[in-house]
């Protein structure tokens, strides 16, 4: 007999119980707030936030605050697990499709970037998603992933772990060699002439948060596709994306960028709960992956591991949502922030986000003290603005601004800049401060 998602790990004997308390939980998700924000007015998403009035909040990409719907579905959930631990979770994560609470997530996520529920596992973070695709894939001795040399920490780290158990290799290239002459169509060339025959995945970073520089990844894709041409299923280059600085910020429809996967968390640009992320992936790229954390969310493993039999079909991004007890009420909150994101408009978020940090990109590139690195070109940026002070170093201006009340920071790479990041809830005559405060460094 099937397993039902309650069978998974209990035995059912509050089923009455854990199916009354299920709209409820559902219900807590969808509440408002009395006075329910205007969100074409920017001044009242910003009165959403519980951020300290007297700064200029420019660093919320590092950890976002949650805007008041959010909280308040956190807070909701939490009172009902406190109030009956047992029967709200068990209620929540093994019930049938329609009342799952994992499976809501899944669809709340999919209805923004214009995916397949089905199609998305749910992670802690960018760093979890990352390691469960590069530990994922069915890498042999003498394969290669090739990567940049712009990435992230946690991207190359999740490489070299996952290259090093298997005797397989990785290699960084650079993109570009300034940021005076960057290229969509030089970034995507390199990317091709990088690839040789034993290239099974390519990782690239959707935003730098480096330099700010934002990829042209359907480029990017257009060059791995042409790769992939005559080879083997088996030796497919894959398209791998650390996307957490564009999600929120750009288009959301990441399954139209042509990337085969895609890792992000929804703490940072989207203002989710704290601790929440995803994988999205192409069915046929989940299919060839290896699991490596047991998993909540697929009762038909649990049914093999009842029988004492491997999994009979073939792998789905369920079996790659890690398993175990976790912090509930966030996860069951994000579809809030989705919401909050779509009331916005992503449309409307992009362009606001955009006018405020070209205004800063503006006038920054106009001081003689100031070395711009982010590009001008809305093409090739988003909501991240990297440059030098001459003369300082970077934590030098990081501090000076601090003591203004402006947060911002700098960028955590060998090589380091001093930057900056306008969301939905600054505005221009915040961007005003800042540059004055920036003038008065040199």
């Amino acid at each position: 007999m099937p397993l039902t998602r309650r069978d998974f790990l209990v035995s059912g004997s509050l089923s009455l119980a854990a199916g009354a308390l299920s709209p409820l939980l559902v219900h807590a998700a969808k509440s408002k707030p009395s006075t329910p924000p205007d969100f074409k007015d920017w001044e009242s998403v910003r009165r959403e936030f519980d951020l300290a009035p007297d700064y200029i909040h420019l660093a919320l990409f590092f950890l976002a605050s949650h805007p008041r719907a959010v909280r308040q579905a956190i807070e909701q959930y939490r009172e009902r697990i406190d109030a009956n631990p047992f029967v709200a979770v068990d209620s929540a994560i093994f019930e049938p499709t329609n009342v799952n609470i994992p499976l809501q997530v899944c669809q709340a996520i999919a209805s923004y970037i214009g995916g397949d529920p089905q199609h998305i596992a749910l992670t802690q973070n960018t760093t979890t998603g990352l390691a469960l695709l590069y530990h994922g894939l069915p890498l042999r001795e003498g394969d290669e992933i090739l990567t940049t040399t712009h990435d992230h920490y946690v991207h190359h780290e999740s490489i070299r772990l996952a290259t090093g158990r298997c005797g397989a290799t990785w290699r960084k290239i650079p993109l570009f060699d300034s940021y005076n002459s960057i290229s969509p169509d030089e970034i995507a060339e390199r990317v091709r002439k990088a690839i040789g025959p034993k290239t099974r995945a390519v990782g690239v970073t959707w935003v730098h948060s480096s330099s700010g520089v934002r990829l042209p990844i359907a480029r990017i894709a257009q060059s791995v596709a042409e790769a992939n041409r005559g080879r083997e299923e088996k030796d497919r280059v894959l398209l791998i994306v650390d996307g957490v600085h564009g999600l929120g910020v750009e288009d959301p429809k990441i399954t139209a960028l042509g990337c085969d996967a895609f890792a992000t968390g929804t703490h940072k640009w989207m203002f989710g709960p704290r601790g929440t992320g995803f994988v999205w992936a192409k069915p046929a790229v989940w299919q060839r992956m290896r699991p490596i954390i047991p998993t909540f969310t697929s009762p038909d493993i649990f049914e093999a591991w009842e029988q004492e039999h491997d999994p009979q079909t073939p792998a789905r991004a369920a079996w790659f949502s890690p398993g175990g007890f976790q912090a509930f009420e966030h996860y069951w909150a994000l579809p809030t922030a989705v919401h909050f994101h779509q009331d916005m408009g992503p449309a409307r978020v992009t362009a606001r986000i955009h006018e405020l940090n070209g205004q800063m990109k503006a006038e920054l590139a106009r001081m003689p003290n100031i070395q711009l690195y982010t590009p001008r070109d809305e093409n090739l940026s988003a909501g991240i603005v990297c440059f030098d002070v001459k003369g300082m170093k970077p934590e030098q201006v990081v501090k000076r601004l601090l003591d203004q009340r402006i947060v911002a920071s700098t960028t955590p790479y060998r090589v380091s800049y001093a930057r900056v990041a306008c969301s939905v809830v600054n505005t221009p005559q915040e961007v005003d401060s800042v540059l004055r405060a920036i003038r008065q460094l040199g």
